[in-house]
């Protein structure tokens, strides 16, 4: 089973772009993408390689509020995540 977290794009390159999400970077191809991203834009990554979709940010903060809630649990038992808006 795959989880697809929306990741907000902080770099962009060449084909490429730099991802974010919950504290961990991911560099991915943008091949796929129909459409150039920008800086801030969300995408969902598959493979931990390749953005396969953009995703308009307001889905992606209701999909990540989700996230949170679950990640507030984990952290009840002693996990540890971050929020992707509180890093940088």
């Amino acid at each position: 089973m795959c989880v697809a977290i929306p990741s907000k794009v902080v770099e962009i390159g060449d084909s490429i772009a730099t991802v974010e999400r919950f504290g961990e970077r991911l560099v991915v191809s943008t091949l796929l993408l129909p459409d150039p991203v920008a800086l801030g834009d969300y995408v969902i990554v598959q493979a931990r390689s390749y953005a396969v979709e953009a995703i308009p940010a307001a889905e992606a903060q209701k999909a990540l509020a989700l996230f949170r809630e679950w990640f507030a649990t984990a952290d009840d038992a002693g996990g540890e995540f971050k929020d992707p808006e509180e890093v940088n």
